[in-house]
């Protein structure tokens, strides 16, 4: 029997079931974990579609009926579960690579390990100021799978794309990708800083010199890519001018294609904070230009973009003190990013799950800016080891987010500011990242 084994049964998998059951396909949705209520899955979807769910072992009677596995992002490919798969012969696709399969129109592609977030937010919603169709999709919380049979020729999707996503595609070719940055994360996973870095450049994997792939030439890790890239390479630079590409000079963001240069924005005129958010903006027009959205209409939507939930977001102020929300910032190098967008003297809350990277280089951002660190959950001894070695501000360890906010009320004063940016993942502690950033919303609102 020709079926297609979907194997996680969380966000990811259910809607990877739900496009291919659209698509007439037989599917089998299998999870690992027992505790889990088939008749409940089974029930998220129509009584008469051809889907069976399976718990627990995933046998080889099951694994026979199949020819293909798209599997969730969150299963390892090292994994015992993907070694199954392999051994059966049978091919592994990524969620991005399902969707792409299905979807039609153009696809700009969106990849970094930081800055991916509010990127896509930021292109999405100037391809949205011009084009009719637009859809918005990946890791940004609106999965590709939702939308792809949803897309028409004239569709342009832009997509936060993971490395975890990135792993296993085999066609996905976007006309026009980026790789904003590339620092260690996620080498739980990945093993080596190499694995991981030629992760994120296969995105640009299938695309041709008709299409184009933006990097940011302030990484040397990029500039050393570019010439292998196999797509067109736009370069920004937050450092320098370019022959041809975007550019921060002074307090002004400058463009040049194609011999035509100009000014696109003063940094004054944006609501966005910090050198990496003007990075951001610079690969964001450069992809809507090559995509072909006019400049007056990147202006003026650049002009009126907010910051995304959970990025340096501003919460509110308390008696004098300014409280940002930066939950994420889930790795030491987004956090270096908030740090330096502080112009106040700074409490820092920080700590979470441990993904084995060094916090040493956060740590020495923090001078002259961090007056009290405050730590919580697995990492919290490690790094208060690394920032008495490094830094001398004053250190607290804590139990919760309670206990964090309660401490840092008592030790600003009028002018401070109350960064959370935990340089960490929220597992552990809470689900995600965006849980544990509204609970720091909500307790310091109610403060």
């Amino acid at each position: 029997m020709d079926r297609i084994l979907v194997a996680g049964a969380g966000i990811s998998g259910k809607n990877a079931c739900r496009l291919l059951l659209a698509e007439g396909k037989s599917v089998v949705l299998y999870d690992g974990d027992v505790n889990k209520n088939a008749e409940e899955l089974r029930g998220e979807f129509p009584a008469e579609a051809d889907l069976s769910v399976v718990l627990g072992e995933l046998t080889k009677e099951t694994l026979s009926e199949c020819s293909l596995c798209v599997i969730s992002p969150g299963i390892p490919l090292d994994s015992p579960l993907a070694g199954q798969i392999k051994a059966a012969g049978i091919p592994i696709w990524s969620e991005i690579e399902l969707a792409y399969s299905v979807a039609k129109g153009r696809l700009i592609a969106i990849t970094g390990t930081n800055g991916k977030t509010t990127t896509t937010a930021l292109t999405g919603e100037i391809c949205a100021a011009y084009y009719n169709s637009v859809f918005v999709v990946g890791n940004i919380g609106n999965a590709y799978t939702r939308e792809a049979d949803k897309t028409t020729e004239e569709s342009v999707t832009v997509a936060e794309v993971s490395s975890f996503q990135l792993e296993t595609i085999r066609t996905f070719h976007p006309q026009v990708s980026a790789v904003l940055n590339i620092t260690p994360d996620h080498l739980n996973r990945h093993k080596t800083m190499e694995c991981y870095a030629e992760v994120k450049e296969s995105i640009s994997r299938n695309q041709t010199k008709e299409d184009v792939c933006v990097l940011n030439y302030e990484d040397e890790r990029l500039r050393e890519f570019a010439p292998s890239c196999p797509a067109r390479v736009l370069f920004f630079s937050s450092a320098r001018e370019l022959p041809e590409g975007a550019w921060l000079s002074g307090e002004d963001i400058w463009v040049c294609l194609d011999g035509k240069k100009e000014k696109v924005v003063g940094i004054h005129e944006l609501q966005l904070l910090g050198r990496h958010n003007y990075e951001n903006v610079m690969a964001a027009v450069l992809m809507c230009l090559t995509i072909g959205v006019p400049m007056d209409i990147i202006r003026e939507t650049l002009k009126r973009f907010l910051a995304v939930e959970h990025r340096i977001e501003y919460v509110t102020e308390k008696n004098g003190v300014a409280y940002y929300n930066d939950s994420k910032g889930t790795n030491p190098d987004a956090a270096i990013q908030a740090i330096r967008a502080m112009v106040r003297p700074t409490i820092l809350i920080g700590g979470g799950y441990d993904k084995g990277g060094s916090f040493d280089e956060w740590i020495l951002a923090f001078e002259g800016k961090v007056k009290l660190l405050i730590l919580m959950g697995a990492t919290a001894e490690r790094i208060a080891e690394a920032a008495e070695r490094l830094s001398d501000c004053e250190i607290a360890l804590v139990n919760d987010m309670d206990e964090a906010i309660r401490v840092a009320t008592e030790n600003a004063v009028p002018g401070d500011a109350v960064l959370l940016s935990p340089a960490c993942a929220s597992w552990g502690m809470y689900p995600n990242y965006e849980v544990r950033g509204r609970d720091f919303k909500d307790r310091v609102r109610a403060l």
